[in-house]
């Protein structure tokens, strides 16, 4: 009889492709894929992550407004408005407007926001992010292939630095789980470095990386030292444009609760476990065998309370 962990691995295997009804992709995620493609300067980053995080009130500023508010000249604006395929800001404007009536149509009534104290306010900023994710994992096929991918990788390196560190563990551990050779990196510098360069000589082919705000420069350069080796980078991260996603070659970008004193991660945790699926069902035989040593092994020295 398969352990209740058996169970659940064989039971929420992901099914390849679109399932049920369409469901309408979120605004955040229009946005990126607006954005991503062209190869913009840090500036019209700066202007593209603006749009990202405001959408609903930067969709409808006047170029000037906009301008100010990023701390960009006018000019840079139009020339972000020409990067992403516009004929000028009013254009780009245009098509913003759209999406930001369409979030708003389909988001919380105003006066129940308005309700809201501050700590309802953060759970309710992590449900639209979970809402967000929800309608970007309608089509599952990026997430079952960069799962396959880690889960060929032997060794795999999970690297997480600064206030990403908890979610690489979380991953490593439940990887471990059903992955012969996880390798874990919480260090930055030279540590990293040797760890990532070690394991490409072993053979590893992809490091699964986290990049959580405030996005450490270690993570960058990590980020490049395994490039460099020949290592292919996933990445979980909050932001679809900037550096680090730049250097990746799959990026995951799903939104942080940003209402606290500290970001919580929900939608983020989502993600690695989506991941973390896509690598048991990559390898079910594999996943299935490994669960059950573990499970022998646990039971032997009771690793866990009996429920």
């Amino acid at each position: 009889m398969p352990s209740p962990q058996q169970a659940r691995a064989q039971a929420s295997a992901i099914t390849s492709g679109r399932t049920g009804p369409e469901t309408e992709v979120s605004p955040t995620s229009r946005l990126r894929a607006l954005f991503d493609g062209p190869h913009l300067s840090p500036g019209q980053r700066r202007i593209a992550q603006y749009l990202i995080e405001h959408i609903t009130e930067a969709a409808f500023l006047s170029i000037t407004d906009l301008a100010d508010r990023v701390g960009v000249s006018q000019p840079s604006v139009t020339r972000f408005a020409a990067a992403v395929g516009f004929s000028g800001y009013p254009a780009l404007r245009e098509r913003l407007q759209s999406i930001a009536l369409g979030a708003l149509a389909g988001g919380p009534a105003a006066a129940e926001v308005n309700r809201s104290n501050e700590l309802q306010a953060a759970v309710e900023a992590e449900i639209e992010n979970l809402e967000n994710l929800r309608r970007d994992f309608a089509d599952p096929d990026r997430v079952i292939d960069v799962g396959r991918k880690l889960s060929q990788s032997t060794p795999l390196t999970i690297l997480g630095l600064r206030i990403s560190v908890s979610l690489a563990e979380y991953f490593a551990y439940a990887a471990r789980r059903v992955h012969p050779d996880v390798r874990l990196v919480t260090r930055g510098g030279s540590v990293a470095y040797d760890a990532l360069l070690q394991s490409r000589e072993a053979g590893g082919t992809w490091v699964l990386a986290f990049s959580m705000p405030r996005h450490a420069q270690e993570t960058l350069t990590a980020v490049r030292v395994a490039r460099s080796a020949g290592l292919k980078v996933a990445l979980i991260t909050d932001l679809a444009l900037g550096p680090v996603a730049d250097e990746a070659d799959a990026t995951f970008a799903t939104g942080t609760g940003s209402r606290l004193v500290f970001d919580s991660y929900a939608a983020p945790g989502v993600m690695a476990a989506a991941l973390l699926q896509a690598m048991t069902d990559a390898g079910p035989e594999r996943t299935q065998a490994r669960l059950e040593e573990y499970e022998q092994i646990a039971e032997q020295h009771q690793f866990f309370l009996r429920e």
